[in-house]
């Protein structure tokens, strides 16, 4: 009985562990996607100094959390989602807002799939 008390007892803990990620990852977009929305909303509205001061805000809540997102999430998915930002940043600046939107819908749709591929999911096992 000894000898299977400590791999159950590891499995246990990166069950665990897995599960918290996917929690944590979970809000950390949901809060990023929900910080877009509103910048979107002021962009409908035609107010940019608003909008890039809370998509500034947004990336700022992003790049606080980059150790942990390079250490649990894939790097190209990070890195695209990164690039994104920036894109919207200048597109912002620009005041452009198709292509503003495009950009924030884009950004939304990757850390939604950032989100998903963290999500302990029998996908994501196999």
């Amino acid at each position: 009985m000894k000898s299977f008390f400590a791999p159950v007892l590891m499995l246990t803990g990166l069950l665990l562990i897995s599960t918290l990620n996917c929690s944590t990852m979970v809000d950390y977009t949901e809060q990023w996607r929900t910080q877009l929305e509103q910048v979107d909303t002021l962009a409908a509205e035609e107010n940019w100094p608003e909008a890039r001061d809370a998509l500034n805000e947004s990336y700022e809540s992003w790049s606080k959390h980059q150790t942990y997102l390079h250490i649990v999430a894939e790097h190209a998915a990070v890195d695209g989602a990164e690039a994104m930002y920036r894109r919207a940043a200048a597109f912002a600046q620009a005041e452009e807002p198709s292509e503003f939107q495009a950009e924030i819908s884009d950004l939304q749709n990757q850390l939604r799939l950032l989100a998903e591929m963290e999500r302990f999911s029998i996908k994501n096992i196999l």
